[in-house]
């Protein structure tokens, strides 16, 4: 299935082996995408995407640490082989380690979250830059969190600001940033950079102790990975319209 006659949408999600990823995937693909399962492990991955293959989408493994450089810029040679081009990125991977006040954490803690939710966010996407270059209409969709709203995380009337967690939460806030920062430099081309807030949604991250299910958290994403031309860039977006900064 084409996009209003386009080739076919090529997409990458990072850390799609299960929960919200492997949700995106499979809505993306549901609306005709091939769908590029990101993940560490290997035979996650690949039973992810025979997962839905097995509902008829069109889904393949690639091996994607965004920790390790090698594993990025060996999923970009990939993909430049077998598509050459990319039409969307969902950074989607990310850890959350903080038990304690944020005077206690660790800053090993803190370091290994940055990791992965920063750097690997960055240097994911600067890898895949050039193919999403190649691409009519590429979209760039950054998972960040309500957690990362510093009006909402510093209003203590706010349902969730009691959970302080600094490793996270600054990390989802770094994120917030790091999306505008690329739509600024991205505004006068196709691509579109946004953020994404799934809500507080039942993962292995929360101990699916989460109110919303994964298909609600994929909701956003989605509509964000397949804006039209007139769409928003440099945004933050929930299921009810922008979240504050």
């Amino acid at each position: 299935m084409a996009f209003g006659g386009a080739r076919m949408k090529v997409a990458l999600i990072t850390g799609a082996n299960k929960g919200i990823g492997l949700e995106i995937a499979r809505q993306l693909a549901v609306q005709g995408c091939t769908v590029l399962i990101g993940a560490r492990d290997e035979q996650r991955g690949e039973d992810a995407a025979r997962q839905l293959r097995a509902q008829g989408l069109d889904a393949r493994f690639i091996q994607l640490d965004v920790t390790n450089m090698h594993t990025v810029e060996e999923a970009a040679r990939e993909i430049e082989h077998r598509f050459g081009k990319l039409d969307i990125l969902v950074n989607n991977a990310a850890i959350a380690q903080d038990t304690v006040p944020p005077s206690q954490l660790d800053l090993d803690v803190l370091r290994r979250t940055y990791d992965t939710n920063v750097f690997g966010v960055v240097a994911v996407t600067q890898v895949m830059l050039p193919l999403l270059h190649k691409s009519d209409a590429g979209r760039i969709v950054n998972m960040s969190s309500g957690l990362g709203s510093l009006t909402q995380t510093s209003n203590p009337d706010w349902g969730f600001a009691h959970v302080n967690l600094l490793a996270y939460n600054s990390s989802k806030t770094a994120i917030n940033a790091i999306t505008v920062q690329f739509a600024t430099e991205l505004r006068n081309t196709p691509i579109k950079v946004n953020a994404a807030d799934p809500g507080y949604v039942a993962t292995d991250l929360n101990q699916n102790r989460g109110h919303r299910t994964v298909e609600q958290g994929a909701t956003t994403p989605v509509r964000l990975a397949l804006l039209p031309a007139d769409g928003p860039t440099a945004g933050y977006f929930n299921d009810d319209g922008p979240v504050p900064w």
